[in-house]
């Protein structure tokens, strides 16, 4: 365990704010499997030996309600989230977010987004097992988030803490689905591990006075996805281009940011939605790597068609992005610009 003396503690205590979201971290058995379930301050206590919290800063623990099942977020619970910071950004040094881990990297990413600038970090974190079930990876994971949390080196920006790595939030990806190693930031390198000590391997993006906390006017069916496959219907491709309330599409193509033809309907579909004010925003379906549009011929027709690269963005952070600025009332050039932007570490370019 870090000493008190390490982790910047000298004087007075720093406090942590947890807020429980739900998720795998607090759910319990039942007969129909495991099911979200309240009052998981008292467990986690329970659970945290005096010597372990001895080593660790303070903290509040603060239960959503109602808890969020991961599956069924929407964007509008990242407004729930953020309005809870808000009430409490004065008041402590760190923040925890204990989510789901189907869409825990959306959340983070949208969160990143939507904060922008940070004074203190926003970490999430949560299980695979929840807590104590046998082998659970629930407390190891809370236990070092709290760590890092009040750690004078720890990055100022939204991130996610699993399996012993710091994550940038906007960078991290659900990799494995039965793996304890759950997430990994395969385009950036991580923010930091945990070893024997606490090792912060960058020093993050650059610190804001305050973070925004403006609600986001987010948009119903605003953003949809579409990967291309072998034997994909050109009928379907213009039948999501053509639904009403879409203002972006993220195109999921093959290796540098390659489509299919679609019997020569994709580039004029595509074109014609962008004539129409659609975002069009082309990623590699590849876990590691770049989009270059114009690496060879068929990519280079989308770049003429008003479709953008997406260059190394996860999918997460493409969605999430896309959600908040056009939420905030971008569109056009203006909306390209911003996605572009790479403000929040989100994406390289070139």
């Amino acid at each position: 365990m870090t000493p008190l003396t390490d982790l910047g503690l000298k004087g007075a205590r720093a406090r942590v704010l947890v807020l429980y979201t739900g998720g795998t971290i607090g759910m319990r058995a039942s007969s129909q499997g495991y099911v979200p379930a309240p009052g998981f301050a008292a467990r986690l206590a329970d659970h945290l030996v005096a010597d372990t919290r001895k080593a660790l800063p303070d903290y509040d623990l603060e239960e959503l309600h109602p808890l969020i099942d991961s599956a069924d977020l929407a964007p509008n619970d990242w407004n729930r989230l953020v309005a809870r910071l808000a009430v409490h950004w004065a008041a402590y040094d760190g923040f925890i977010v204990l989510h789901g881990t189907d869409t825990m990297a959306y959340t983070a990413s949208a969160l990143s987004f939507m904060l922008g600038a940070l004074d203190k970090p926003v970490l999430l974190t949560g299980a695979q097992i929840p807590l104590g079930e046998p082998r659970s990876d629930a407390l190891d994971n809370l236990v070092t988030a709290l760590q890092m949390a009040v750690h004078p080196d720890v990055p100022r920006e939204v991130g996610i803490v699993f399996h012993q790595r710091l994550l940038r939030g906007n960078r991290a990806r659900k990799v494995h689905s039965q793996g304890m190693a759950a997430f990994d930031s395969p385009n950036a390198p991580w923010l930091g591990e945990a070893g024997i000590q606490l090792r912060f391997l960058s020093q993050g993006l650059p610190a804001g006075a305050a973070p925004d906390f403006t609600p986001v006017n987010f948009l119903s069916e605003a953003v949809a996805l579409l990967a291309v496959h072998p034997g994909l219907s050109p009928v379907l491709l213009e039948s999501v281009l053509g639904q009403a309330g879409l203002k972006a599409l993220v195109l999921m193509t093959y290796g540098a940011g390659n489509p299919p033809g679609l019997e020569g309907r994709l580039v004029p579909a595509l074109h014609e939605a962008s004539r129409r004010g659609i975002a069009i925003v082309n990623l590699t379906q590849c876990l590691q790597g770049h989009v270059i549009q114009g690496a060879y011929a068929t990519g280079g027709a989308l770049s003429a068609a008003g479709v953008t690269g997406g260059h190394d963005m996860t999918l997460e952070a493409a969605i999430s992005k896309l959600h908040v600025l056009l939420g905030r009332g971008l569109a056009g050039e203006a909306l390209k610009a911003a996605f572009l932007c790479p403000a929040r570490g989100d994406i390289t370019l070139g």
